[in-house]
């Protein structure tokens, strides 16, 4: 990009470190216009420790011909004022996971901006792990074979103290537990290389292990679109917590995605190891990785706007992982198998 692309930034909870070390990193690319959030002494501390202009009002920020996009890193309550100001004025949208509290609630998110003809992007930043990319050019490739089978963990731990903050883990705030705020990041990673789900037949659960509204446990058995077979488990009671991992039983061989690397089993006896080992956020600390998939994330959105392509992920893409979560959770509330679509 000859100009630097300008963004807002709405948001500067927990969530926002990645992100304002990426847009540092990406300073000859992206100009942070300002950054707003409505408690004043956060923002401007934000502003400060990373070196943004810190903006008086969100409107302001819509009102600004220099904004091209605004990077929402709001809680997911609080989202949808925001989309609709921003995308009205013609600002592309790139959302922190997940869109809304709920897939209806996405939806409305995903129907702004269509209206608005703006483009909607969402943060799904482990599909741009190095691993992740070598696994899905692998598949593509075909030379693993068919997808047959599918193993999905996510065997995290959060300490009491990270629900104790008032609306973590509540569906008024957040829309859920372990499947929306932590596992979606891995479920949707999983339905880019495998496709989509067709059925589930799940459990949700709260352990007694955290006092907390929503789940913090859930397992169950996938019938992907493909034909293929698997099962999912994820936690944040998995005490002290390891990194997630994403395994494909094919044809010709086996995918072991896990830690920043790919582990290919071939049939005839190779072992191939691609990525480096790098933190996932899995044990107490919920923010122990690396910005650069946040990094390489916002770098193509922006280039996508730029060119009139669309992101690597998409407000799509984002609705399908929220439309099986919600599959999950009315088999684990039905007690039955349930058909992605009718939840």
């Amino acid at each position: 990009m000859s100009e630097r692309f300008g963004l807002a930034v709405v948001g500067c909870g927990m969530a926002a470190k990645p992100h304002a070390l990426a847009l540092q990193a990406l300073k000859d690319q992206v100009e942070v216009v300002g950054v707003f959030a409505r408690d004043r002494a956060r923002r401007e501390a934000f502003a400060s420790e990373y070196g943004f202009p810190a903006a008086e009002s969100a409107e302001a920020l819509a009102a600004d011909p220099r904004v091209q996009g605004l990077l929402l890193l709001t809680p997911p309550n609080a989202r949808q004022p925001y989309v609709e100001m921003f995308a009205a004025a013609g600002k592309h949208i790139l959302s922190e996971k997940p869109l809304e509290r709920s897939a209806p609630a996405a939806d409305i998110i995903a129907a702004i901006c269509h209206k608005h003809e703006v483009t909607l992007g969402v943060v799904f930043q482990h599909r741009f792990r190095a691993a992740s990319e070598a696994l899905a050019r692998l598949l593509e490739s075909g030379n693993l074979g068919a997808i047959r089978m599918v193993r999905v963990e996510v065997p995290w731990w959060r300490e009491q103290a990270y629900y104790d903050e008032p609306g973590r883990g509540s569906y008024e705030r957040d829309g859920g537990g372990v499947l929306i705020s932590q596992a979606i990041h891995t479920l949707d990673l999983m339905l880019s290389l495998t496709g989509p789900v067709r059925e589930v037949q799940a459990m949700v659960a709260t352990t007694p292990l955290h006092k907390m509204e929503s789940e913090d446990f859930a397992a169950g058995a996938m019938r992907f679109a493909s034909g293929a077979v698997g099962a999912l488990f994820a936690t944040t009671a998995a005490y002290p917590g390891e990194a997630e991992s994403i395994r494909l039983d094919c044809d010709r061989g086996s995918a072991l995605l896990k830690s920043g690397t790919v582990t290919i089993d071939w049939r005839d006896g190779r072992r191939e190891v691609v990525g480096a080992e790098a933190g996932t956020g899995g044990g107490a600390d919920p923010m122990a990785f690396p910005m650069d998939w946040h990094r390489d994330l916002i770098a193509d959105f922006c280039a996508a706007v730029s060119s009139g392509r669309p992101p690597r992920v998409t407000g799509e893409d984002a609705l399908r992982v929220q439309r099986f979560i919600a599959a999950i959770e009315r088999s684990s509330r039905d007690g039955r198998s349930v058909t992605i679509g009718e939840e």
